[in-house]
């Protein structure tokens, strides 16, 4: 019956080391919009190596491509990149980005 209830005593204490090792609810996320001028987009399939590119940089919670106008609009985690870091992701892969202002 000790057997058990030292087991029971380390078992809760695991449990509290485990809480106390959680991630804080509290931090909060600061998420940002970029736009962003694309060029040498050409073709239809242009914007999906744009997308990929973009969305490959940490950080990056979504990538909205308007083909039509050649813009990209973007979210992102501000602590974890930059709309520069962004934009050098689809420059990177051909299609040269340079954020613009609204």
């Amino acid at each position: 019956m000790i057997a058990g209830l030292a087991g029971l005593a380390l078992a809760g204490g695991l449990a509290v080391a485990g809480a106390q090792n959680a991630p804080d609810a509290s931090v909060e996320v600061e998420q940002a919009t970029a736009r962003f001028t694309i060029g040498n987009m050409t073709c239809a399939t242009c914007p999906i190596a744009v997308r990929k590119a973009m969305m490959r940089v940490e950080g990056v919670k979504s990538v909205d491509i308007d083909y039509a106008a050649r813009t990209a609009e973007v979210v992102y985690d501000t602590a974890a990149t930059t709309p520069e870091l962004i934009a050098a992701a689809s420059t990177d892969v051909g299609y040269p980005a340079s954020v613009t202002d609204g």
